[in-house]
C-alpha cells in the first residue's frame, strides 16, 4: 500500500478491497439486460408510455462505468507505488448477471379477480424503506396501501409476557417470530374491518410455521375469514416459473442492496431470525458477516458496561434512572447489547409442520431481558409461584411457538402469570462484557422477600432457631427409612 496514504508495511501481501463495485453491479446490473422490467420502465418513464431512456441502462450503466474508470483510476495509483519485484494481482471474486428474486402477492391477487388492501406492520424491522414500499404496492394496483405502526404494542402485549415468563422453546429460543404473527393477523383483520374485506393473505410457504401462525390466529380473531395462502394455491412452485410470472406481468422485483442475501430474514425489535443458505448445512458455522445488530463477543469492547434496570409489576420501566416505554426500552437494549457481542444463537429446532430447521437468532434485548427478570424474580417471588412458572414454563412457550396466541388456555395462563408479577418491582443491575450478561445486584424496597437477619451466617439473635431443622429432616427421612426396612435396593 502506498506509504503516501498513510500505510506502512513489511513486505509481503496486502490486499486491497473495492467492495463498492459489488454493491453497485448487484444494484444496477439488471438495467443492462434487454427484455428485463426494470429496463422496459426506464424506456418507457415507468408507467407505459414512450420515452425515458433510449438505451438500456442509460444513468445507471454510465454509473457502472464510472465507476469502473474511478477503479482503474484507483490501481494506477497502486502500480505506481511498486518497488522492484513488486507483484500487483487484479481480480474479481465473481461475475454479474442481473438478480431477480420473488414475485408480488397484489398482482396475482388482482389477476384472481380481487381487490386488494395492503398493509405493512411496522414491527421495527430495521433498514426498510417504508414509503417505496407503499409506492411499490400502488404501481401494482391496490385499492388501498397503508402502514402502521404496531411496535410499542408488539413490546407491550407480546414480547414483554412472554420474557414476564423467560418463555423459550427447546431452550433457548426466545419466539422472537412466533409472537410477531398473531400481532399481524390482528392488525391486518382490524384494517379489514375497516374496509370491509372478507379475505385474507399471506405470503408464508407451505413448509414452514409462520402459515400455522398466521392463520390459526386469523380463524380465532374472525372465524368467517376467507384465507388465502398464495404458495399453496398457484402452480408456481419453482424459482423460475416465479421469474416467468414476473417477466410476464412486468413486476419490478426487489433487489438487496450490496450482495445477495443467502440467508431467510426475519426481523423486528425481538429479534432477526437467519434460515438458509449455508445455514442448512448444521455443521456449517455461521459467516460474521451474516450477523446484523451484534459484534462478535471476540471484538467486543475490552471494558464491561453497567446497566440498571427498573421493574414495576415484572415489565422494565426505567434504564439507568431515565423512564423509556416498552419499544424504547428493546432498541436500547439490543444497541448496547450489541455493542457487547450479547445475544446471538444457533440452534436445530423441531418446526410444528414436522421437519427439523436449523436457524440463528439475534436476541440482544431479549437474552439481557431474560436474565435479568430472572433475577428479580428470584428476590420478589415466593419459592412455590416460582417453581411452578418453571414447572408450566414449556408448555406456554410450545403454545406460542405452535401459533396459539389467542388459544384460551393461553390466555389463562397470561392471566396467572399477571397475578404473579404485581409484587416483581425493584431494580437489577448488570453487567455486558463480550458476549455474556452477568447479574450483579438486585434490590426492591417494597416487595423483597430476602430476609439478612434470617439468612445471615452470622448471629441472627434467635430469628431462626436451628434445631427446628432436626424434626423437619426426620420427618422427610421417613419414607426413606420404611423402604431401608423392606431392603430396597436402589
Amino acid at each position: 500500500m502506498p506509504a503516501k496514504w498513510g500505510y506502512r508495511t513489511r513486505r509481503g501481501a496486502v490486499v486491497c478491497v473495492f467492495d463498492i463495485t459489488d454493491r453497485v453491479q448487484h444494484m444496477f446490473w439488471r438495467y443492462l439486460e434487454e427484455g428485463h422490467p426494470a429496463t422496459r420502465a426506464a424506456q418507457t418513464n415507468g408507467d407505459g408510455r414512450p420515452g425515458g431512456n433510449a438505451r438500456p441502462g442509460g444513468e445507471h450503466a454510465d454509473a457502472i462505468e464510472d465507476l469502473y474508470l474511478h477503479n482503474d483510476a484507483m490501481v494506477g495509483r497502486i502500480r505506481e507505488q511498486l518497488r522492484e519485484g513488486d507483484m500487483l494481482v487484479v481480480l474479481s471474486d465473481h461475475g454479474f448477471t442481473s438478480f431477480r428474486r420473488g414475485v408480488n402477492l397484489n398482482a396475482w391477487l388482482r389477476d384472481e379477480g380481487y381487490d386488494v388492501h395492503a398493509v405493512y406492520v411496522d414491527l421495527g424491522q430495521p433498514c426498510e424503506d417504508r414509503e417505496a414500499i407503499l409506492e411499490k404496492a400502488h404501481t401494482q394496483g391496490v385499492v388501498s396501501a397503508r402502514i402502521v405502526d404496531a411496535q410499542e404494542e408488539l413490546c407491550r402485549d407480546f414480547a414483554f409476557p412472554v420474557l414476564q415468563w423467560q418463555a423459550r422453546y427447546e431452550g433457548p429460543y426466545l419466539l422472537g417470530t412466533s409472537i410477531a404473527r398473531p400481532l399481524i393477523s390482528k392488525v391486518c383483520l382490524g384494517v379489514a374491518r375497516e374496509v370491509g374485506a372478507n379475505a385474507y393473505v399471506h405470503g408464508a410457504t407451505g413448509k414452514g410455521n409462520d402459515q400455522v401462525r398466521f392463520e390459526l390466529g386469523a380463524y380465532a380473531l374472525k372465524p368467517g375469514v376467507k384465507v388465502i395462502a398464495p404458495w399453496r394455491e398457484w402452480d408456481l412452485l419453482s424459482r423460475q416459473k416465479l421469474l416467468d410470472y414476473a417477466e410476464l406481468h412486468g413486476i419490478p422485483v426487489e433487489m438487496k442492496k450490496g450482495k445477495k442475501s443467502p440467508y431467510s430474514m426475519d426481523a423486528n425489535l425481538m429479534h432477526i431470525s437467519y434460515e438458509g443458505g449455508i445455514l442448512e448445512d448444521p455443521w456449517a458455522e455461521p459467516e460474521e458477516a451474516m450477523w446484523r445488530w451484534s459484534v462478535s463477543p471476540e471484538n467486543a469492547p475490552n471494558k464491561a458496561t453497567y446497566l440498571e434496570l427498573t421493574y414495576e409489576r415484572g415489565d422494565i420501566t426505567a434504564i439507568n434512572g431515565e423512564a423509556m416505554s416498552p419499544a424504547t426500552v428493546m432498541t436500547y437494549l439490543n444497541k448496547v447489547a450489541g455493542e457487547n457481542g450479547i445475544g446471538r444463537l444457533d440452534i436445530v429446532e423441531n418446526r410444528y409442520v414436522g421437519m427439523k430447521s436449523r436457524g440463528c437468532y439475534e436476541t440482544p434485548a431479549g437474552t439481557v431481558m431474560l436474565k435479568a427478570h430472572r433475577a428479580i424474580e428470584s428476590l420478589t417471588l415466593d419459592r412455590e409461584v416460582a417453581h411452578l412458572k418453571d414447572e408450566l414454563m414449556p408448555r406456554y412457550a410450545k403454545l406460542i411457538y405452535n401459533g396459539y396466541w389467542w388459544a384460551p388456555e393461553r390466555v389463562m395462563l397470561q392471566k396467572m402469570i399477571d397475578e404473579s408479577q404485581t409484587t416483581v418491582n425493584g431494580k437489577v443491575r448488570v453487567k455486558l462484557y463480550k458476549g455474556s450478561v452477568s447479574v450483579v445486584g438486585r434490590a426492591s424496597e417494597t416487595d423483597s422477600l430476602f430476609d439478612e437477619s434470617i439468612a445471615t451466617f452470622e448471629d441472627d439473635a434467635g430469628a431462626y432457631d436451628q434445631k427446628d431443622a432436626e424434626g423437619f429432616i426426620k420427618l422427610n427421612a421417613l419414607r426413606l427409612k420404611i423402604a431401608g426396612k423392606a431392603k430396597r435396593k436402589f
